[in-house]
């Protein structure tokens, strides 16, 4: 039994001078019988038992075995080892993200079945978008792939998305799917089968091909030794995601507050139109153009916009019309202070000023985004071929901490959730809890992770939950950006948690915008 630390402990939220008190507890499956009471003295009831995990919950392989190919319909969907790691991971020790990914289908997965069906494509490719983003159409990996989609910017200008300091397409859901489409199918076409074409999807398809000329290999499978330890995981998260998706509330996990597309109808901006203005005197909420519209990474439409089509919640589209010109005037100037003109009721004005502070609260393009933990901890192979240490699979075989958590009363559960930096969702499944409600001396289990997977970051990001995640409390080293070719400005400040422009220009002496390949920019 290994040592418990004293940062082990002041991480488990007790205080010194503790006492190590070694003790037998009645032995579960998959948890070894003997654990650790760290207990302050012999009375206190704040008593945290942190056990060694040995073998974390599993859904039977045989039953993976069944299913699997049931579902299969274009895209073979084997067993194997790497495929019962992921569907374990979010079955038992992330619930909450595949809760997430069944409330968010319904915006996305009719559109994909559509353009799936226009190009001839396997209708299950949709569920690559959550291996890729996990359905957020937002999400910004720290090279720069960008959108449900995750293009990098030399990929999606091939793509024929259009790219700016106030537009990206990348993260327009139809253009960038049907990017996807296109590219997907020109890779089918190169290798003849769809885990190959999966694979070259994420590291490209010279990758690919160098790995079936050293293996001899012609299918995923046999080359999959000799590819990039980040592409060995992505087909095996496919087909978990597969099985997921369909079969998640056979292991009790569904969508508690499922999204849908919000009903909307388009305007046509043909000028300067500040945003944080234009839902002011429309009388809508800020939250919904962006959602609408996300492929607008700043707070304005510049002058030279033309037939750009802004999104607008149905509802409002009437009124927008009716008053256009006085909307369109009022928001073409630069913000300031703000006149009650054009509302026909005070709720009107509320919801309006309501939608204003929330632009004020926010900076452009995910401003509010927070990874969990520090810039080190966050990077993955993903985002970082050369970087083979902080492979995904080491967050997925690494084993939690397992802490039995003792409610003391007046707690919460999301005062506990919040205390061991985890989700709600999950400390109800993993005590099978069917309310929120816990009670003075209660037992709770808690799987406390090392990391986060980069599913999971690019999910978060932009959510409420983001802002929510525990940063260690430690003396941080300056982070460093070195300038790859085709690097500007605007597109490394979307990588890096809401900064701006301004900022990186100021915290490098940057007078204008040039940059050049190989300067080592700070950034944080």
């Amino acid at each position: 039994m290994k040592k418990m630390t004293h940062s082990l402990l002041k991480m488990c939220g007790v205080g010194c001078a503790l006492g190590l008190v070694l003790t037998s507890t009645s032995g579960t499956a998959g948890v070894h019988p003997v654990a650790f009471v760290v207990q302050t003295d012999t009375t206190a009831t704040d008593t945290l038992i942190v056990e060694e995990v040995v073998n974390l919950p599993t859904i039977s392989p045989a039953l993976i075995q069944e299913r699997l190919p049931k579902l299969e319909k274009s895209i073979a969907l084997p067993y194997h080892s790497a495929v019962q790691s992921y569907i374990d991971y979010f079955t038992f020790r992330k619930p909450s993200y595949t809760r997430t990914m069944l409330e968010r289908r319904d915006v996305y997965f009719p559109m994909y079945e559509k353009m799936l069906a226009k190009y001839g494509l396997p209708d299950e490719l949709k569920y690559l978008s959550i291996v890729e983003s996990g359905l957020n159409p937002r999400a910004v990996s720290r090279v720069g792939a960008v959108g449900l989609w995750q293009f990098m910017p030399a990929t999606g200008r091939d793509m024929s998305l259009y790219q700016d300091e106030f537009i990206d397409e990348r993260m327009e859901p139809m253009k960038a799917t049907e990017a996807a489409c296109r590219y997907l199918k020109s890779l089918y076409r190169i290798f003849g089968d769809w885990h190959l074409a999966l694979a070259a999807y994420n590291s490209g398809p010279g990758t690919v091909k160098r790995a079936m000329r050293r293996s001899g290999g012609n299918s995923f499978w046999t080359v999959y030794d000799h590819l990039p330890k980040e592409t060995r995981s992505y087909v095996p998260q496919f087909i978990a995601f597969t099985y997921l998706m369909n079969y998640a509330d056979d292991h009790g996990i569904v969508a508690e507050h499922p999204e849908y597309v919000i009903p909307h109808d388009t305007i046509h901006i043909n000028n300067y139109v500040d945003l944080p203005r234009f839902a002011y005197y429309s009388g809508l909420q800020l939250e919904d153009i962006q959602k609408l519209n996300p492929q607008i990474v700043n707070t304005v439409l510049p002058a030279h916009t033309r037939q750009f089509p802004l999104r607008v919640p149905s509802g409002r589209h009437h009124y927008i019309i009716a008053n256009r010109a006085a909307i369109m005037d009022s928001s073409a100037h630069t913000p300031g202070m703000m006149v009650n003109v054009l509302f026909a009721d005070a709720e009107e004005q509320k919801q309006a000023a309501d939608s204003v502070r929330l632009m004020r609260d926010t900076s452009p393009l995910l401003a509010e985004s927070k990874l969990l933990a520090s810039a080190d901890a966050s990077v993955s192979v993903f985002d970082n071929p050369d970087n083979q240490t902080d492979d995904i699979d080491e967050v997925i075989v690494r084993k939690p901490q397992k802490i039995t958590h003792v409610v003391k009363r007046g707690e919460v559960l999301a005062r506990i959730a919040e205390r061991y930096g985890v989700d709600v969702y999950d400390v109800k499944q993993w005590n099978k809890l069917r309310s929120s409600q816990v009670k003075s001396g209660q037992r709770l289990i808690v799987y406390r992770e090392a990391a986060e997977t980069r599913l999971e970051q690019l999910a978060d990001q932009g959510t409420e939950k983001a802002g929510k995640k525990a940063v260690p409390d430690k003396v941080r080293k300056p982070k460093y950006h070195t300038v790859q070719h085709g690097d500007t400005l605007w597109n490394i400040v979307q990588r890096y948690n809401g900064l701006t422009v301004e900022q990186l220009k100021k915290k490098n002496k940057i007078r204008g915008n040039s940059l050049r390949p190989g300067q080592r920019l700070i950034i944080g």
